[in-house]
C-alpha cells in the first residue's frame, strides 16, 4: 500500500482533472447515508467482482476509505493479489473528509443527480407539473408520455398511457414517435434526473415539438394523489432511416459544440495501446442489441442509464471514455452530456470495420480470475440439506424474495466473523449464480472451516425445481440486513414522507456542488 492520501490532496486531484478513484469499502447502505461526491461504492463484499471492470488500470491512483470498519485493511492485499499497485488509504476515513471540510452527501448516483439539477437551473428546462399534465390528457390534447427509465422499471409502475423509451433513445426515436410537430412530448422518470435530462436532451436534438419534464416524475404523481399504471408494455417505435438522419445531424453538431472526439478503427487501436490512460469502452445502445453483437472488449453501458448513474460503469474520475453504437445518434448524444459532466476525454466510435465483434452477454471481468474450490450439486445437496449450514450471500432484498430452504443471510465481508460466532466448522456457500460464493470459499476455509459452494448458486437450485422459500427471519442471519438502499423513487410501496423528503434533497444539491467546488461541470448554453 502507498501510504495514506490526504481528503485534501483527493480534492486537488479532483478539480485539477488527474485520474483518481476514491472508493467506498462499505455496503450501499452505510455508503448512501454519508458520502463524498465522487466516491464510488465497491463493498468489500464485491470488490474482486467489480474492480476489473470500474478500474481496468493496475497503476492508477486508488484511494480507499471506510468509517471505521476495519475494511481498508482487508481490501489492500485484495488490490495487490490482483495487480493494483498504486493503493492507499484516506487519511481518518470518512470522518477525516468530513473534518477536513469536505463536503458529505446522502443517496446514491449523487454526481449524475446533482448534475440534473444544475442543467434545469441553467438551461431553464420546461416542466409540466401532474396535475397540469392530467388536466390536459383529460381535456383530449394530443401529448406522448415517454418514460425514459429502464424497461424493468417502467414495467413496475407507469404514467397511464406512457410508453417505455429509455433515456439513451430518446432522440434517436422520438421523431418517429411523435411525427407531428404539433405533439406535445412528456419526458418522465421516476424522480427528477431522467425526466430533466431526457427532456433537455430532446430540447437540445432541436425537435420541434413542444417538450415537457414531467415535474417531480412519478413520485409527483402519486404525492398528487393519481394513480399509476401497472404491468406497462407499451415501447416506442422504431427509428427510420430518414429521422435516424435528421437525429445524426443534430448529434453531430452537439458532439462538436462540446469537445466530444471522433475515433476511426485504426484511432481506437492506438489509443487502447496507451498504458498511461484509465479507458472505459461502452456500448450505449440497448441490451438487446448488445447481446445480438458488440465490439469485443466493450461493456453494455445504455445511455440514458449511463448519464443517470454514471459511478456504476466508471470509478476512475477523470478517465478516458470510449462510447459507440451503430448509428451515430446515441454515442454522440451520450457522449455530449459526459462532457458536460465533467469528463474531458470523451470519445466516439461509430465505425467498427476490421474490429473484433462478438455476441451474447457481458461476463464480469474478474482480475486473477476465479479460485478452484469443492462444490456440491443441488441434487446432491437437497438430500443432505438439513446435516450442514448454508450462507447466502445474494443481496438482501433477493435473499427475501426467495433462497435455498433453509439457509440464512450473510454478507460475503462479514460472513468469517459471523461463522466464527456461531462456531460453525462447516458451510456451503451460494448467491444467485455462485460466482460471489466461489470467490468467498477462500476466506472461510482459510479459517480452518470445510467450505463447498452449490454449483451454478441459487439459480440453479431453483432450475431444479427445488424448494425456495422467502422472507429474512432475524433469527437466520449472521451480518447486518443494512447491504441495499431501499430507493424512495422506485416500487410501489413508498412511504409519502419518504419520497417528500427525497425531492427535498434534491432541491438542495446545487448548493452542496458549489460548497463541494470539485465537479467541474459545464452546463451546455443554448446553440
Amino acid at each position: 500500500m502507498s501510504g495514506v492520501t490526504t481528503p485534501e490532496h483527493v480534492r486537488e486531484a479532483l478539480r485539477s482533472g488527474r485520474e483518481i478513484a476514491l472508493i467506498d469499502l462499505r455496503e450501499e447502505g452505510p455508503f448512501s447515508r454519508a458520502h463524498p461526491l465522487f466516491a464510488v461504492n465497491i463493498p468489500l463484499s464485491k470488490l474482486d467482482l467489480l474492480i476489473g471492470d470500474l478500474v481496468p488500470r493496475g497503476d492508477v491512483p486508488i484511494v480507499l476509505y471506510d468509517d471505521g470498519e476495519g475494511y481498508v485493511e482487508r481490501a489492500v492485499p485484495v488490490l495487490a493479489t490482483r495487480g493494483y499497485g498504486n493503493v492507499s488509504a484516506l487519511r481518518g476515513g470518512l470522518a477525516g473528509w468530513r473534518d477536513t471540510g469536505g463536503e458529505i452527501f446522502i443517496d446514491v448516483n449523487v454526481p449524475s443527480k446533482a448534475f440534473g439539477e444544475l442543467v434545469e437551473h441553467e438551461r431553464h428546462t420546461p416542466s409540466l407539473p401532474a396535475p397540469e399534465l392530467r388536466r390536459r390528457l383529460d381535456a383530449g390534447e394530443d401529448i406522448v408520455i415517454l418514460d425514459a427509465r429502464r424497461f424493468s422499471e417502467y414495467n413496475v409502475m407507469s404514467i397511464p398511457g406512457g410508453r417505455s423509451v429509455p433515456g439513451g433513445e430518446l432522440a434517436y426515436r422520438v421523431r418517429d414517435i411523435a411525427p407531428s410537430p404539433e405533439t406535445t412530448v412528456v419526458v418522465n422518470c421516476a424522480g427528477r434526473t431522467r425526466s430533466i435530462i431526457g427532456a433537455q436532451s430532446l430540447v437540445n436534438a432541436g425537435i420541434p415539438n413542444p417538450v415537457f419534464a414531467l415535474r417531480n416524475g412519478t413520485i409527483g404523481w402519486t404525492l398528487a394523489g393519481l394513480d399509476v399504471a401497472r404491468g406497462g408494455e407499451s415501447i416506442g417505435a422504431n427509428a427510420t432511416p430518414e429521422n435516424v438522419e435528421k437525429a445524426r445531424a443534430r448529434a453531430h453538431v452537439l458532439a462538436e459544440v462540446t469537445g466530444v472526439r471522433e475515433l476511426t478503427p485504426q484511432g481506437f487501436i492506438a489509443l487502447q495501446a496507451r498504458r498511461e490512460i484509465t479507458l472505459y469502452r461502452l456500448d450505449v445502445r440497448t441490451p438487446e442489441e448488445y447481446e445480438a453483437e458488440h465490439l469485443a472488449g466493450f461493456r453494455s453501458a445504455p445511455g440514458g442509464q449511463l448519464i443517470q448513474a454514471t459511478d456504476e460503469w466508471i470509478a476512475v474520475r477523470n478517465g478516458t471514455i470510449v462510447l459507440t453504437d451503430t448509428d451515430g445518434v446515441r454515442a454522440r448524444m451520450t457522449a455530449h452530456w459526459l462532457r458536460q459532466l465533467g469528463w474531458s476525454e470523451v470519445f466516439v466510435l461509430t465505425e467498427w470495420a476490421d474490429l473484433s465483434r462478438v455476441t451474447g452477454t457481458e461476463k464480469p471481468t474478474i482480475a486473477g480470475g476465479l479460485p478452484s474450490v469443492e462444490t456440491i450439486v443441488s441434487e446432491k445437496l437437497a438430500g443432505n440439506a438439513e446435516d450442514v449450514l448454508i450462507v447466502d450471500l445474494a443481496p438482501s432484498p433477493l435473499h427475501r424474495k426467495n433462497h435455498v430452504q433453509g439457509a440464512v443471510f450473510s454478507t460475503r465481508a462479514e460472513l468469517v466473523a459471523g461463522l466464527r460466532a456461531k462456531n460453525v466448522r462447516s458451510v456451503i456457500l451460494t448467491s444467485p449464480d455462485g460466482l460471489l460464493a466461489t470467490l468467498a470459499a477462500p476466506e472461510a476455509a482459510a479459517e480452518g472451516i470445510a467450505v463447498r459452494v452449490l454449483a451454478g448458486g441459487t439459480e440453479a437450485w431453483g432450475k431444479h425445481g427445488l424448494p425456495l422459500e422467502s422472507g429474512l427471519d432475524d433469527g437466520k442471519v449472521l451480518s447486518s440486513t443494512d447491504d441495499v438502499y431501499k430507493r424512495p423513487y422506485e416500487g410501489t410501496d413508498n412511504a409519502e414522507a419518504a419520497m417528500q423528503a427525497y425531492l427535498d434533497w434534491e432541491y438542495g444539491l446545487i448548493a452542496q456542488l458549489e460548497r463541494d467546488g470539485t465537479h467541474n461541470f459545464r452546463v451546455l448554453k443554448d446553440i
